[in-house]
């Protein structure tokens, strides 16, 4: 049990060292190492985790791994999971703050910061891109994206809202389309 606690601390430990603009950009990553590297689960797992992870206070990359940690070893991998993908971030941000003041003006870094800015938009997109084709599987699915998107772009509607809008629409189509198939909703 120990080495299991060590090895998700180890993994969210990487992806938090190297995760810039929080929990979309790590989905890639999630994607090849719990998915694909160690088979602890589905994608479509990982993909309620995010959404339920959406809709949860608090920083989207802790919570997706904390539930991460918590399927593979409950509360010990919970905590195991959400140290390892902050540790990273204290160490970073307390050289940052130590540092900071006398080289934030230097061109070197200013480009190096429009260099991630730039990753983390692809990263973004690749996790948009993925979710959308778990995600979207038919016309309905396509107008309730669309229309969400409308409504966060173009309102200041909370995106909790948003997202409890979108739960209720799929749990509404799913219990109209069994009604309709004859099985009980």
């Amino acid at each position: 049990m120990l080495h299991d606690l060590i090895v998700l601390y180890t993994l969210f430990f990487r992806m938090g060292a190297v995760t810039f603009g929080g929990g979309y950009a790590m989905l890639p990553i999630l994607r090849r190492e719990i998915i694909q590297n160690h088979k602890w689960m589905s994608e479509e797992t990982v993909m309620d985790y995010y959404a339920l992870s959406q809709g949860l206070p608090g920083i989207i990359a802790i919570n997706v791994s904390v539930f991460i940690g918590y399927n593979r070893r409950r509360i010990p991998g919970a905590v195991a999971a959400a140290l390892g993908m902050v540790s990273p971030c204290i160490i970073i941000i307390s050289i940052i703050a130590a540092f900071l003041s006398s080289f934030q003006d230097h061109p070197y870094v200013q480009n190096a910061l429009a260099g991630i800015s730039v990753c983390v938009a692809a990263l973004i997109l690749d996790a948009v891109v993925g979710m959308w084709k778990k995600g979207v599987k038919d016309a309905f699915g396509i107008v309730v994206c669309l229309v969400m998107l409308g409504l966060s772009v173009f309102t200041s509607i909370s995106p909790i809202l948003l997202v409890i809008a979108c739960a209720l629409l799929g749990i509404g189509a799913r219990s109209l389309k069994r009604g309709k198939d004859g099985k009980p909703a």
